[in-house]
């Protein structure tokens, strides 16, 4: 099998990212690839960089999957060319009819591509651990959320939101602070299963993401100075080296939804096995 991962970070901010000691999104999303179909081959796409040639239609056929990593960028500045680029490469997936996941960027993209809409959320950022996120009564029968525990934490890091999901949605889960957190999107002939959590992430990713939003995070008062910020994130990869420390876990409120890779990563697999390899079989088949 085959897939498409798109990571849409421009290059300045994956050299930020990398920088601080973690991953490429797109590494992160081929791992988590490789990790259910070790011997599947993806292609990376940087539709940000100067000069990125996007896939037409008939590139795209190619694909038993696209996925879309998180990035930093806003969905609704259409004005500029990459993004709105981007908005039609999804819109043509959708055409094909290839399966689509995707995370925190990858959701605001189903919504934009299908005719919904994203805004800056009025509460502001949500980052590092999104809390008590709810499946909807749709999503605990819905196969994308198979064998998730109906209420989850998970990492986040966005300030955007779907607040008007498009025809052909099925909300799946929602927490409190941000509204819409999972969803399904079927348009025309293709699916978009996302996220707005980031499921890819574990604490050390998360912890380094931390120290690359350092000024952010402390002008938006969730630190109060660089010191105070070091702590907390020094005891984030504490916990990630020791994940048995009980105390740690107690002191953070963190739990196996976070810790666990199968539960983190459940609606990944999900989505290989109801939607890929379906799709894949087909395929092969005309």
């Amino acid at each position: 099998m085959k897939f498409l991962i798109i990571d849409a970070y421009p290059e300045k901010s994956r050299a930020a990212l990398n920088d601080a000691g973690m991953s490429y999104a797109w590494e992160l999303y081929a791992g988590m690839v490789k990790r259910v179909l070790p011997a599947a081959e993806y292609t990376v796409f940087h539709p940000s960089d100067v000069g990125a040639e996007f896939p037409g239609k008939h590139n795209l056929e190619q694909y038993d999957g696209v996925l879309w990593t998180g990035a930093d960028l806003t969905i609704f500045h259409t004005h500029i060319p990459s993004i709105k680029a981007q908005i039609d490469l999804a819109e043509n997936v959708f055409d094909v009819g290839v399966p689509s996941y995707g995370s925190c960027w990858g959701i605001q993209m189903a919504a934009a591509a299908a005719g919904g809409e994203v805004l800056a959320n009025t509460k502001g950022r949500e980052m590092g651990i999104g809390r008590k996120i709810l499946l909807t009564e749709e999503g605990r029968n819905h196969p994308m959320m198979k064998g998730k525990p109906f209420v989850f934490d998970a990492f986040e890091s966005h300030y955007d939101i779907v607040v008007k999901p498009p025809e052909g949605t099925v909300v799946l889960a929602e927490n409190e602070f941000s509204g819409i957190q999972a969803m399904s999107v079927t348009h025309k002939k293709g699916t978009f299963w996302s996220v707005q959590y980031h499921p890819e992430y574990n604490l050390h990713e998360m912890s380094r993401l931390t120290v690359v939003r350092e000024k952010v995070l402390i002008e938006g008062g969730f630190f109060e100075n660089p010191e105070d910020l070091e702590k907390h994130v020094e005891r984030w990869e504490l916990l990630h080296s020791h994940p048995d420390r009980s105390d740690l876990r107690w002191q953070l409120g963190i739990d196996e939804d976070i810790l666990n890779i199968e539960i983190r990563q459940q609606e990944f697999s999900n989505w290989v096995n109801a939607l890929v390899i379906p799709y894949s079989k087909e395929k092969e088949q005309r």
